[in-house]
């Protein structure tokens, strides 16, 4: 299948769309809004992102800028259930089903499963103490059997150093916990935007989909690949 992933494009997703093959899944990884108190915002992202019509499935989280979803959810999804084809996952799942709508080869079907929370810093959305107990419960709360994790901040140790001043990993020590338990096929994250890339550990695929640099620039072209779901071998399409 053809996947692309994208993340932190900050209100500027419409540079994007020139750069956005299609295939089967299209996912961003959080932090579509600005500075994030605005419905405006966010509706002007969903009208984008729903209108993006060659990807059979869109998913979707929410991250740190992106405050009225945290704020404000019950409008949020009342907002949200305009969108159909947009699948919005807040410490959720969904399934692909890829042979046969009861999933008769369970082995191919798809399970993603998303959450926006990361280590708190400054006075951001979907911020949890460090360590702590309710951040540890929701990492836990993660299916056994996930094949893409979508997550808004990285895991600690990849791919989250933030490219400015003394260099230090910043990702979550519960997350990567929970990863090196779960060794999902594929991981994908932003929110670090100094560490935008992949890297591959030997069982799970880990992208840093952030499409922004430090500055706010777009410079990262969207991860575009074919991925088997039952080997775990990605092919890159540009």
């Amino acid at each position: 299948m053809k996947i692309t992933f994208i993340s932190d494009t900050h209100g500027k997703h419409n540079q994007i769309t020139k750069d956005l093959p299609g295939g089967d899944i299209l996912i961003h990884a959080g932090d579509f809004m600005n500075s994030g108190y605005f419905k405006q915002e966010a509706t002007e992202f969903f009208k984008w992102f729903d209108a993006i019509d060659i990807y059979d499935t869109k998913v979707l989280i929410a991250g740190n800028h992106d405050r009225w979803m945290e704020a404000d959810p019950e409008a949020a999804k009342g907002v949200l259930t305009g969108y159909k084809t947009i699948e919005y996952l807040q410490d959720e799942q969904v399934t692909l089903y890829y042979d046969g709508p009861n999933g008769d080869f369970p082995e191919d079907n798809v399970r993603i499963y998303g959450s926006p929370w990361q280590p708190e810093f400054c006075n951001w959305a979907f911020n949890l103490p460090r360590n702590g107990d309710k951040m540890k419960a929701y990492w836990d709360a993660i299916p056994n059997h996930t094949d893409i994790l979508v997550t808004h901040g990285p895991p600690f140790g990849f791919l989250d150093l933030p490219g400015i001043g003394k260099p230090m990993n910043v990702g979550c020590e519960l997350l990567r916990y929970r990863i090196d338990e779960l060794r999902p096929k594929i991981h994908v994250f932003g929110h670090i935007h100094g560490s935008a890339g992949y890297y591959f550990n030997g069982h799970t695929h880990f992208f840093n989909a952030s499409v922004l640099n430090e500055q706010y620039v777009y410079v990262n072209s969207p991860f575009s690949f074919e991925w088997d779901n039952i080997t775990n071998e990605i092919t890159w399409l540009h």
